[in-house]
């Protein structure tokens, strides 16, 4: 028999991430709607909660709890403002690179104030010409002397206008591909355009312009032409990790709210939950969010144990974003009228659900992966 428990320790995290989303981020996120703008707050309360710091090791001052644990933080804050989960599960994306393939000293040099929340990161990768095929980057990296000069545009970067730290992927020669760390502040760095979404309100989004930027070579993550490998091993894991963790979170948030629209909901004088067509839609998402959390989790512990688990992050990611949808589509339709009244959040996962479904690899290109491992 295969069992799966959290131990006390993740259970403790889960509860103060619980109790972070419903006492500081839940107050915010009216706020966040109107405004589409990330409080000072949030960022604030992940930092003194260590949400941050959960898989940064302890040697650079981190928590060293894996990524179980970073699962169950996004399923919690997620299951109140997946906006909110989104920008701290790409924050992990951005530290990833440097746990990975960063040098000791760049580790020492970035992860301790990334860990106390002082900086935020992120990862750039995605261009026009397509998040879908990053070997397409027209980012250019030219190594004049002892430092690169980077010119590009980067789209569609969350925390980009937020984060101090970022992680850029570029192109270094015809077939290679070289990956730097940037800091704010750098000549020639800075974010473009804010990007407004149909979901995720709240969630920073937008470009990043580097024009003659200039990155000293001890910048550089791993070696020249590192960077595809780089690339990939961030978004196939950690990235997909991260967004199937917030579409789990989205996905118990429906569950709640439906069961309690259609218990409290009087039709035809009883409650709807009595509708057999009602039950349908319930029971569909309380079978799906049991099975998306075993996914979730499995291959989480897989990364845990030093495993590959690219195809399981890509099963995971695919089932529960698409699983998301379409409970978000089902509690709207649970509250009928009231399901696209700005006043109940039913509306809310659904636009939030259809922001998660592309971000880290879209559907199709789950499939992809999904299918060439069945077929070895």
């Amino acid at each position: 028999m295969v069992e799966f428990q959290f131990t006390e320790e993740q259970e403790m995290l889960r509860k103060a991430a619980r109790e972070f989303a419903e006492q500081v981020v839940a107050p915010l996120v009216p706020k966040m709607e109107e405004t589409d703008e990330t409080p000072e707050e949030i960022i604030k309360g992940m930092g003194e909660r260590d949400l941050l710091a959960v898989t940064i090791p302890p040697e650079y001052g981190g928590l060293g709890l894996g990524h179980v644990a970073r699962v169950i933080v996004l399923e919690e804050v997620a299951r109140v403002s997946v906006a909110t989960a989104m920008m701290l599960q790409v924050f992990h994306l951005g530290i990833d690179p440097i746990l990975v393939f960063g040098t000791e000293e760049q580790k020492k040099k970035y992860l301790p104030a990334l860990a106390r929340g002082e900086r935020l990161a992120t990862v750039a990768v995605t261009e026009a010409t397509g998040g879908s095929e990053p070997t397409a980057c027209q980012t250019e990296a030219r190594l004049e002397g002892d430092h690169y000069v980077l010119n590009g545009r980067k789209v569609f970067i969350t925390d980009v206008h937020l984060a101090d730290v970022q992680v850029v992927f570029t192109r270094t020669g015809e077939k290679e591909f070289t990956t730097f760390i940037l800091e704010k502040g750098m000549e020639g760095f800075r974010p473009g355009r804010y990007e407004h979404k149909v979901g995720m309100k709240g969630c920073d989004t937008g470009e990043l312009i580097l024009d003659n930027c200039v990155v000293p070579k001890e910048n550089m993550l791993g070696k020249p032409g590192d960077g595809l490998k780089v690339a990939l091993a961030g978004i196939s894991e950690t990235g997909r990790e991260g967004i199937a963790g917030c579409a789990l979170g989205l996905l118990q948030a429906c569950l709640e709210s439906s069961t309690k629209f259609a218990n409290e909901r009087i039709l035809y004088g009883r409650p709807i939950a009595k509708l057999q067509g009602i039950q349908w839609k319930i029971a569909e998402m309380a079978v799906n969010l049991e099975a998306a959390r075993l996914l979730t989790y499995r291959a989480a512990a897989m990364r845990d144990k030093g495993q590959r688990c690219d195809v399981e992050m890509a099963q995971a990611k695919y089932f529960v974003t698409e699983a998301a949808a379409r409970a978000a589509k089902d509690t709207c339709d649970i509250h009928g009228g009231y399901g696209v009244m700005n006043e109940y959040a039913a509306q809310r996962y659904l636009r939030d659900a259809q922001v998660l479904i592309p971000s880290a690899g879209t559907s199709e290109i789950m499939r992809i992966v999904i299918a060439r491992a069945a077929l070895k």
